[in-house]
């Protein structure tokens, strides 16, 4: 428990303990019988690296996702708002795991990601299975005017990722703020307005365009500053929210 929650903290982070959170990891591999299965995760820094993960390191990675073939590894990615992203290819038992947050999303990591899959290993989107897990939704993900105008100049489908006045933020057309023009006196300026957005909407859209097949992308619909009851969310708790993990790995053959 933390905080009231029943989730465990699996981020190992200032605030808390290492011993209870190595503590914590091992009570969840326990919980998805994959004790056996040394755990790879990444220094996550919001980016589009892949790296390709052929056998435990003693230092985690600066990137963002990790793919492998090899069996008996078990990837991980840590979230608390960002989007955590499973992709299992079936037929070449190859899998990877995405963190995506904004900026992942706008650089196309799962896209990235399942290339990365199709050079190393013949992955062809139509094998592949995703799951989206819970992330910060739409209803409570609010960004500012650079945001949207940098997804309208990278995708057709934006504006359904959005909602609020997206049209007027992406093509430039922000409000007046000086007083004297608004009419309003020093200190009442309305805030500048601002769009939410669908982080997991932009994710599955990506994915069927790359030609994963709709009927295999399972998108939660959990939104983790909601639900602060049963999820972290950055956004909604601050810097001293815990981490979730959503893991994926190959078994070996029996």
């Amino acid at each position: 428990m933390l905080g009231g929650k029943a989730a465990l903290n699996l981020g190992f982070t200032d605030w808390d303990e290492r011993a209870s959170v190595a503590a914590n990891r091992a009570k969840f591999a326990a919980a998805v019988a994959v004790k056996q299965m040394p755990l790879v995760t990444l220094r996550q820094i919001h980016s589009d690296v892949i790296h390709l993960a052929a056998a435990p390191a003693a230092d985690a990675s600066k990137a963002d996702a990790l793919t492998t073939s090899t069996p008996g590894l078990l990837l991980g990615v840590q979230t608390a708002d960002c989007v955590p992203i499973l992709l299992a290819d079936t037929r070449q038992r190859v899998v990877a795991a995405i963190h995506a947050g904004w900026r992942g999303t706008l650089a196309r990591i799962a896209v990235k990601a399942l290339g990365r899959m199709r050079m190393e290993f013949r992955t062809r989107p139509g094998d592949v299975v995703a799951a989206l897990g819970p992330a910060i939704g739409r209803c409570c993900y609010e960004v500012g005017p650079e945001v949207a105008q940098a997804f309208a100049a990278q995708f057709r489908a934006a504006a359904d990722w959005f909602d609020g006045p997206f049209d007027q933020l992406a093509h430039g057309e922000e409000p007046l703020s000086l007083p004297w023009l608004t009419m309003m006196p020093p200190g009442h300026v309305p805030p500048p307005p601002r769009v939410q957005l669908d982080l997991r909407a932009a994710n599955r859209w990506q994915l069927a365009d790359a030609g994963v097949p709709e009927s295999q992308i399972h998108v939660s619909d959990l939104c983790t500053a909601c639900r602060k009851d049963l999820l972290f969310s950055y956004r909604r708790e601050g810097a001293k929210t815990g981490r979730m993990m959503a893991v994926i790995g190959v078994r070996g053959k029996k």
